[in-house]
């Protein structure tokens, strides 16, 4: 099994000193802070129900991002496989479970939970140290030129290294 380098270390650091703005992959997945913000409020002060969304979309994103796959670079020619790819997201769960509010840090933790021909199904758990604040059930569609495609065959396999890293049940 291939060892992933801790995208925190000293020498993935030096390479792209940015990098730990992408959260960190942890064994079955990925774990993104988030600090919330004045706009992320409502007036009463506590975090708008559509920002958790938003949240959970930078965790899929950087989760991909630090297993090897940048999506900017993929919307062109740029994947032999499915050329003008995409992901979409074809359902959500969500369990609103307690408040967040101004200047909380989070951590939105993801896991596989299956990959299927062309679709990957995740756990998102928003997290404030132990209190779990939002979990949410999201499958994500692989599509190309408009319609739903088998997923990669190198996307595939990370994916399903991050599945069989993940804590079970």
């Amino acid at each position: 099994m291939n060892e992933r380098p801790d995208p925190l270390s000293p020498d993935v650091l030096k390479a792209d000193p940015f990098l730990h703005l992408a959260g960190k992959l942890v064994p079955g997945g990925h774990v993104l802070p988030v600090r919330v913000y004045y706009e992320d409020t409502d007036f009463s002060g506590i975090v708008y129900h559509a920002n958790y969304l938003k949240f959970m979309e930078r965790a899929r994103s950087d989760h991909l991002r630090l297993i090897g796959v940048v999506q900017g670079e993929l919307f062109g020619e740029a994947l032999a496989e499915a050329p003008g790819f995409a992901f979409v997201v074809r359902s959500m769960e969500l369990q609103f479970v307690r408040p967040a509010r101004i200047d909380d840090v989070l951590e939105v933790h993801t896991s596989p939970i299956e990959v299927a021909g062309a679709s990957i199904t995740l756990a998102q758990k928003v997290k404030r140290g132990a209190d779990l604040i939002v979990e949410a059930k999201v499958k994500v569609a692989f599509v190309a030129q408009g319609r739903a495609r088998r997923i990669p065959d190198a996307l595939r396999a990370a994916m399903k290294l991050a599945l069989e890293q993940a804590p079970q049940p």
